[in-house]
């Protein structure tokens, strides 16, 4: 009984399991700055009457003195905080607002609380709990091995044509793109067009509308590719991804793994691209430099960023790197589903150092993507 307090950063994810858990059944809403006054009345009622179990709220709003007031008064059996590695300063996607949580529990005291994340390393679990002011907390820890996702880094030299290349082995089947910057998402989108392929950018540019429009038709299969910021995914639950395609460097391990893992979430194979460059590296170095966060901030961003060019670089089992990074015992140095394990052509150029061209042996016959007019015999 009583009422269970989510908090969450992102309202486009309240927004959808607000309306699962409804449609089953579950009293649930949402408390956001989107609400108009009669929708913060009805939410309001809900809370006083007992009538409401669970009850979505963005981590800025919790900490407003008015919701305080209204959840002092309330049932309160739960707080659960999703996306919790924005607590830490070591962790992905840090909020300073995240800090404040703590001082929820003097408002709602002995009132249990839980904090949720899928890519916490170990040193951030330990920054959650003393954030939050957990004593003697329990920590449950699920496996971080994707076993049915492959991953595969390579030299990105003729990007257009790369992914291309990829997707015509992926015909018919839904995926996103990754990408740094906004003009990119929509530039990328519109050449996929031209080639006859499925796809729309996203990305926090575009209306409210507009974003709701290219979601729902990214959920009901009548686009197939999404080119996005990484924004895009995050309230996305859409089982059947077949592949995640990285055209620009992930700026961590956390926000690669957590990307990577929109695809297969119905246990079937995913196949994870990563496109890297030393030019990326550079790019991502200058956007920290000219970053206004503190020199901490600058340091661990800096820090997760070698992190993320040592997994490009490396020529150990990817799956083994991602696992340690986070604290696993990975049990065994090889597997069947990266591209250092299978031996895969086109490996990663390293940010120094000459590199060798390979050239692909010529063919007496060779037939030609339609999609790319390159030999590419899978596509026909």
């Amino acid at each position: 009984g009583g009422l269970t307090i989510v908090i969450s950063p992102l309202i486009a994810l309240m927004k959808d399991q607000v309306d699962a858990l409804n449609a089953r059944g579950i009293p649930a809403a949402a408390w956001t700055g989107q609400l108009d006054p009669d929708g913060r009345s009805r939410v309001g009622a809900g809370i006083r009457e007992g009538r409401l179990r669970l009850l979505f709220v963005s981590p800025e709003k919790c900490m407003q003195p008015g919701f305080l007031e209204t959840i002092a008064a309330a049932p309160v059996r739960l707080i659960a905080i999703d996306e919790a590695h924005c607590i830490s300063e070591w962790g992905h996607h840090f909020r300073p607002e995240y800090r404040e949580l703590a001082r929820i529990r003097k408002i709602v005291p002995g009132v249990p609380i839980i904090a949720l994340t899928a890519t916490a390393v170990p040193e951030v679990r330990r920054d959650i709990c003393q954030q939050l002011g957990l004593v003697r907390a329990r920590e449950f820890v699920g496996s971080f091995r994707r076993e049915n996702l492959s991953y595969r880094v390579i030299a990105k030299k003729n990007p257009g044509v790369q992914i291309a290349e990829f997707l015509c082995r992926h015909k018919n089947e839904a995926g996103i793109i990754y990408c740094m910057s906004r003009k990119e998402t929509g530039e990328i989108a519109a050449v996929l067009r031209k080639r006859g392929f499925s796809a729309l950018a996203y990305h926090a540019g575009l209306s409210g509308p507009a974003r709701e429009r290219v979601q729902d038709a990214f959920l009901n299969n009548t686009v197939r590719i999404i080119c996005a910021t990484v924004a895009f995914g995050m309230g996305i639950d859409k089982p059947d991804v077949r592949f995640v395609i990285h055209y620009d460097l992930p700026k961590s391990v956390e926000s690669y793994y957590q990307e990577t893992g929109r695809a297969g979430r119905d246990g079937k194979p995913g196949e994870c691209l990563l496109l890297y460059s030393g030019a990326d590296v550079t790019r991502v170095k200058l956007l920290l430099d000219h970053d206004r966060a503190s020199e901490r901030s600058i340091r661990i961003a800096q820090k997760k960023l070698r992190d993320m060019v040592g997994f490009c670089e490396t020529t150990r089992c990817r799956r083994t790197f991602l696992l340690e990074y986070f604290g696993e015992t990975s049990g065994k140095e090889t597997c069947t589903s990266c591209d250092n394990c299978t031996h895969e052509p086109d490996p990663p150029a390293r940010t120094q150092g000459p590199k060798k061209i390979r050239h692909p042996a010529k063919s007496p016959v060779v037939q030609r993507c339609r999609a790319t007019s390159l030999p590419h015999p899978q596509c026909l």
